[in-house]
């Protein structure tokens, strides 16, 4: 599992921005970073290299956010291979809050990030099942 920064923010003007350059500000190295929105605010999730600090200074600038695990699976950088991940979890009866796919500096693979219910349990499923766990997607201080 690996720690994510979650942060909900205004869809206004100079937002992202403000994040970013508060993140910059601190030296924190943001490795991979997706959002979705909606008419009003928008959720900002971010793998970055000090969580805990950037969570502080995000909230410092104004911002909601919490840090979360989740769960980061290598995956083959195949044609399908995260079609195959998605029907191992169906198969084990497991559904699926989110998921984005992100790539390893580290390992030069392809890797799923999801959120499940019980991430110890998936954790564990996964294992068995031969699938290999990511503790950090890239080489940080």
């Amino acid at each position: 599992m690996i720690r994510q920064l979650s942060i909900y923010a205004e869809n206004a003007k100079g937002n992202m921005k403000n994040i970013t350059q508060t993140l910059a500000d601190e030296g924190i190295n943001m490795n991979t970073l997706i959002t979705n929105d909606s008419a009003e605010f928008g959720i900002i999730r971010m793998l970055v290299s000090d969580p805990d600090r950037a969570e502080a200074a995000i909230r410092r600038a104004g911002f909601m956010c919490r840090v979360d695990w989740v769960l980061a699976v290598e995956v083959k950088d195949d044609a399908g291979s995260l079609n195959t991940l998605l029907q191992v979890l169906l198969d084990g009866n497991i559904n699926i809050d989110y998921l984005y796919v992100t790539y390893s500096s580290l390992s030069k693979l392809p890797v799923a990030i999801m959120r499940t219910q019980d991430l110890f349990e998936v954790e564990e499923f996964l294992n068995a099942k031969g699938y290999q766990n990511v503790e950090r997607i890239a080489d940080n201080p």
